[in-house]
């Protein structure tokens, strides 16, 4: 693909008005929407009305006129698109504090046996959760599946695993570093087969790839709202619990709004019924009102219609690396098989963390351009295609050729930053 080519795929590109949506900052490329997603306009007049009409002039009144039923409307949007029931979703807290209720829980239930397991994909986060879990239930210690190599998953071997070692399984369903993208209804009929459960961590996937989750026979997932989703920010999560599981599960976290009547306040804790029992403390509302406006824009865009372009894209990216960047050094940390791989897709060299540098700088031969690095040595390239274009895609290959042809990452330092 050359660049006259890539603008003709602009020309065409049936997504190419939503960029119309986003706020997009001058002389910049922005491949990052898999850690942080942009920022909606509607999210802007959403939370000034928040904020200056709702909260400044409405002050306690808008609890009954707007902010009670804004978690259930959000987490209506959020059943819609991984097709599932209104009152199976619900929306607040954060990724680690959901996984933490819903692991707490399952460990309680006594319907699966108390053993945790995950795999040296998932992230870290996850990880963590589970390891205090463990502590806390002095259970066996937690099962971390490794593999060869960090690109990819031995399906074989996590399946053995399970069926040997049966009880309840995080996983994510897009791996962060690789963008490996796990077969889900498989493991989930496995899973069920073995007395075991698969939590799916969700967050480096909803919003670029199509999730059915009745159709997968998922019974739990989870995730957050501000990478693909663009929900700004810390923007709450998201959690879905199979129906036909609600009545043997309950929040280890009891706060008042998992109450059956939040505001009669009485002494002693009711669950509410359902799902709703999964919400503990007061609904974020500033966050929630503003994640409103993504939802909106993948629904608008339709998920099926964003994966096929988020497919086309990173082929033709990973098309043009083999071409043009492996002769240079730079090795393809992702599955080459489309059906294999989220909507990032990850690079390394030598020099991976000065690249990234140069990247962001900019210079004379390119703009600046935004991805991020995950040590030891991976670069990643979120494709975001209810903004990415096909020529920022060009301009991406070409800038990463120039930097390691002109050695201009030498200019930069080995040393990181907090953030990266």
């Amino acid at each position: 693909m050359d660049l006259s080519q890539a603008k003709q795929k602009d020309e065409k590109d049936p997504l190419s008005k939503f960029r119309n949506h986003f706020y997009h900052p001058k002389k910049e490329l922005y491949f990052d929407g898999n850690s942080l997603g942009k920022l909606p306009l509607k999210a802007q007049e959403i939370l000034h009305n928040s904020i200056q009409t709702q909260w400044g002039d409405g002050l306690i009144r808008s609890w009954n006129e707007h902010w009670l039923e804004l978690p259930k409307r959000v987490a209506s949007k959020y059943a819609q698109l991984i097709n599932v029931e209104n009152d199976e979703v619900c929306i607040g807290e954060s990724t680690s504090v959901r996984l933490y209720q819903i692991l707490h829980s399952l460990l309680n239930s006594g319907s699966f046996p108390k053993h945790l397991k995950t795999d040296i994909l998932n992230f870290p986060s996850d990880l963590y959760i589970m390891e205090g879990l463990e502590k806390e239930f002095n259970i066996l210690p937690l099962k971390v599946v490794s593999y060869p190599n960090e690109i990819e998953a031995d399906i074989d071997k996590l399946k053995k695993d399970i069926k040997e070692n049966p009880g309840i399984i995080c996983l994510s369903l897009v791996s962060y570093k690789s963008s490996f993208l796990y077969p889900m209804q498989q493991l989930n009929q496995w899973a069920t087969k073995h007395d075991s459960i698969i939590v799916w961590d969700l967050s480096h996937a909803i919003g670029a790839v199509d999730i059915d989750l009745k159709e997968t026979e998922t019974k739990i997932a989870l995730g957050c709202s501000y990478k693909y989703m663009n929900g700004g920010p810390g923007s709450p999560a998201f959690l879905y619990i199979e129906k036909a599981l609600q009545p043997k599960l309950f929040n280890p976290i009891q706060g008042w709004f998992g109450h059956q009547k939040p505001f009669d306040f009485s002494k002693n804790y009711i669950p509410a019924e359902g799902i709703d029992r999964f919400a503990s403390g007061t609904p974020s509302i500033l966050s929630m009102a503003a994640m409103e406006a993504g939802v909106d824009l993948v629904l608008e865009a339709e998920i099926k219609t964003i994966r096929e372009k988020s497919t086309l894209q990173s082929e033709l990216f990973l098309k043009a690396v083999e071409h043009k960047l492996t002769p240079l050094e730079y090795a393809i940390e992702s599955p080459l098989e489309k059906d294999r791989r989220g909507s990032h897709v990850t690079l390394s060299h030598p020099f991976s963390w000065q690249i990234c540098q140069a990247l962001v700088a900019g210079s004379e031969f390119h703009p600046k351009i935004i991805p991020d690095f995950r040590p030891p040595h991976f670069i990643r390239f979120g494709i975001t295609p209810l903004y990415t274009k096909y020529e920022a895609i060009w301009i991406l290959v070409d800038a990463l050729k120039t930097i390691v042809e002109t050695k201009a990452y030498l200019n930069f330092s080995k040393e990181k930053t907090i953030v990266t």
